[in-house]
């Protein structure tokens, strides 16, 4: 079953773990909460790979031994896919052709149980830093800047103050720009939710998102696709805006 946290207003970083184990699983949930990120859990390979093929994560905690399929095959099935997410291969095997074997499999990094969540933080904030495999750590749209390490939004050079929230928002748009984005599909990333009685609240903060990046310039890159979310571009004109 797949389990999901609910955080705080400013949470926007979202983790997969995938672990048989539930004592570690919990431990691990835990302290991930406590520090601000927002976590799913599964507890076999199947499920792990359902949830990394449906939902975008920032990072992937994966155990090796698990039920059903093995991590080492989720890990070469993710990869095959081309997917880019930072992975963490956590597990008891310590020995030094496995920790080979799977990082040029594409593990980014192996951390042996037991293991003190101080050095898994550690690690995870390293790989977070680092971002996705071709991923920049600065998003463009037109004259729209998103420095995702200093945190900084500018506009025609100037800056825009932005809630957590709203920069969370925002840094989903910018990464995935020229694709629609439905509300649900915004909903379970930047809110942390899987249900559809949220969706309104999309609308509220992409209108306090206009009001800061584009109410004041011409060209406004923020569309409503009627009927199925919401896209950033470059170039929109007025007449093409519904708000």
């Amino acid at each position: 079953m797949k389990e999901r946290y609910m955080l705080s207003e400013d949470t926007f970083m979202r983790i997969l773990l995938i672990e048989d184990d539930s004592k570690v699983s919990n431990f691990i949930v835990r302290g991930l909460v406590a520090e601000g990120y927002a976590v799913d859990t599964a507890g076999s390979g199947e499920l792990g790979l359902e949830m990394a093929g449906v939902y975008q994560y920032d990072l992937v905690i994966l155990d090796l031994m698990l039920p059903g399929i093995s991590g080492n095959d989720v890990l070469k099935a993710l990869r095959k896919k081309n997917s880019g997410v930072p992975l963490i291969v956590l597990t008891a095997r310590d020995g030094l052709n496995d920790k080979v074997e799977n990082l040029e499999a594409g593990a980014d990094d192996y951390l042996t149980k037991p293991f003190a969540f101080v050095e898994l933080l550690a690690r995870i904030r390293a790989l977070l830093r680092r971002g996705p495999i071709g991923a920049s750590n600065v998003l463009k749209v037109g004259d729209l800047e998103l420095d995702r390490v200093a945190r900084r939004v500018r506009r025609a050079g100037l800056v825009v103050e932005l809630t957590g929230k709203e920069f969370a928002l925002l840094e989903y748009l910018l990464s995935n720009a020229g694709r629609v984005l439905s509300r649900t599909m915004i909903v379970e990333h930047v809110w942390d939710q899987s249900f559809d009685g949220l969706t309104n609240i999309v609308d509220v903060y992409v209108r306090y998102l206009r009001a800061k990046i584009d109410d004041p310039f011409e060209t406004k890159l923020i569309r409503t696709v009627r009927g199925a979310g919401y896209i950033i571009n470059e170039e929109v004109k007025r007449s093409e805006v519904e708000v």
